[in-house]
């Protein structure tokens, strides 16, 4: 059965929105905002618009990308500059989103927040062995079709995570911790609030993610019989915007509670302390039962998402191996990772994520900007070339000082200090912007250049 997507239902688009935040919302969408506001403090707005560029914008602009260009994922984006990278930047991706990093973190941050703080550190490993075994058990049953995850993240597990979430909100807002305005920021946010929050949105992981989602929200539209190219791009945006707008208000009503809360705890470790701080103050257990529920649930839905985009991506490219084998290949090994830790997933995925974000942010820009330069090959191969070098040294300054500290690591950091912006981690924009120049002077040079041959012949003619 086809279906015209302007005779969709609203309730469709909802439906589908919902899927889509609840596939970005996940563990590092709970934590990390209100960890930045609290080192934020009085300056949290600021830091909220630089957390919402990386942590919204460019996640929705990596859905129009895949709209625009009417692919049906990261591979497909990534082609224009080479087959070959295009593989490479897919599995890397895959990896990181996958098994290594994102996955393994949905199952530790919700036992983090929810029911570390309640046992000894002693019987810590195994209550998380136990935890982590029962939540990629659920995530295998709601991911091994990959057409019913609409049923399962949209309509179901997301819907109860968003009223859990209300009532916490509710407390908050009703009856605030006041008094934000005169919390001394950390050092770093004094005058660089903006840029900091700009670079912690790099830990939701959702501008990448949003390329691997790709797929997986194409075969979730089409299950509702939504078939042209034109309709599924019409119906992505739409239902983007309604998921990714409902993402931004939440940050700012994390980063804002993150903030409030300085009042009367201390900066903590990470988001999930604070947050059961906070939860315990305005609920008290109650508070603590909600908070484990939301926790698990919002991050239930993004391994779910997770692990059936990693599956589904891999699959279309090597189809001799079965989503099933993938899928349960991604769970498995995501449950041996999230074994190790929280604090170990973190400290080696950043290194991961400061080099495909600079990545991933080129290829998102240019293939929204595809038809400007007709999709000219030299642009996309120009501009990654010049951001894949500066990305390499962001990745190895850092990683743990295991490798950062090395001696061949200082050696190559050396060449980082040239580079504008790289004790900011920006040190990869100027290069980006450099690369981007060149290819499209060779594309509208070589264009004049195809054309007055062809003038010329037809004068001949």
């Amino acid at each position: 059965m086809k279906t015209n997507s302007s005779k969709i239902a609203f309730k469709n688009y909802l439906f589908i929105g919902s899927m889509l935040f609840g596939m970005f919302f996940g563990a590092g969408n709970l934590i990390f905002p209100i960890h930045l506001g609290q080192m934020a403090g009085s300056h949290w707005f600021t830091a909220s618009l630089g957390f919402l560029l990386t942590g919204t914008l460019l996640p929705l602009l990596a859905i129009i990308a895949i709209s625009v260009t009417r692919s049906n994922g990261i591979y497909d984006l990534a082609k224009p500059i080479g087959k070959k990278y295009a593989t490479f930047f897919m599995i890397l991706v895959c990896a990181t989103l996958g098994p290594l990093f994102a996955t393994p973190r949905t199952a530790t941050v919700p036992f983090q927040i929810g029911f570390a703080s309640h046992l000894d550190k002693a019987s810590q490993p195994l209550w998380l062995f136990i935890y982590s075994l029962i939540f990629f058990g659920i995530t295998y049953w709601a991911s091994r079709k990959p057409t019913h995850i609409i049923d399962t993240v949209g309509k179901l597990l997301n819907p109860i995570f968003l009223l859990l979430l209300a009532i916490i909100f509710g407390f908050a807002f009703t009856t605030p911790i006041k008094g934000s305005g005169q919390l001394t920021p950390e050092a770093a946010y004094m005058h660089g609030s903006f840029l900091n929050g700009f670079l912690q949105g790099y830990n939701t992981m959702d501008c990448i993610a949003g390329l691997l989602f790709g797929i997986a929200i194409v075969t979730a539209i089409r299950s509702l019989g939504i078939n042209s190219p034109r309709d599924i791009s019409l119906t992505t945006m739409k239902s983007g915007l309604l998921g990714i707008g409902l993402e931004a208000l939440i940050y700012i009503g994390l980063i804002w509670l993150g903030s409030t809360s300085l009042q009367l705890f201390n900066v903590s470790a990470d988001g999930g302390i604070a947050f059961n701080q906070i939860a315990n103050h305005f609920l008290g257990m109650t508070g603590q039962i909600i908070l484990a529920i939301m926790a698990t649930l919002t991050c239930l839905t993004t391994s779910v998402g997770l692990t059936t985009s990693f599956s589904e991506a891999l699959h279309n490219k090597f189809p001799k191996i079965s989503y099933r084998t993938f899928n349960i290949a991604a769970i498995g090994f995501s449950f041996a990772f999230a074994n190790v830790g929280l604090d170990t997933i973190i400290a080696w995925s950043t290194p991961m994520l400061m080099f495909l974000y600079p990545l991933a942010i080129t290829l998102i820009i240019l293939s929204i900007a595809s038809p400007l330069f007709n999709g000219n090959r030299r642009v996309y191969i120009w501009t990654t070339i010049f951001t894949i070098i500066p990305a390499i040294l962001d990745a190895i300054a850092s990683a743990p000082a295991l490798i950062s500290q090395s001696g061949w690591a200082q050696a190559l950091l050396k060449l980082d200090s040239f580079i504008p912006g790289a004790s900011l981690g920006m040190d990869w924009v100027i290069p980006a912007a450099i690369g981007l120049a060149i290819g499209l002077i060779i594309h509208f040079a070589t264009s004049q250049s195809t054309q007055k041959i062809a003038e010329s012949e037809i004068e001949n003619n």
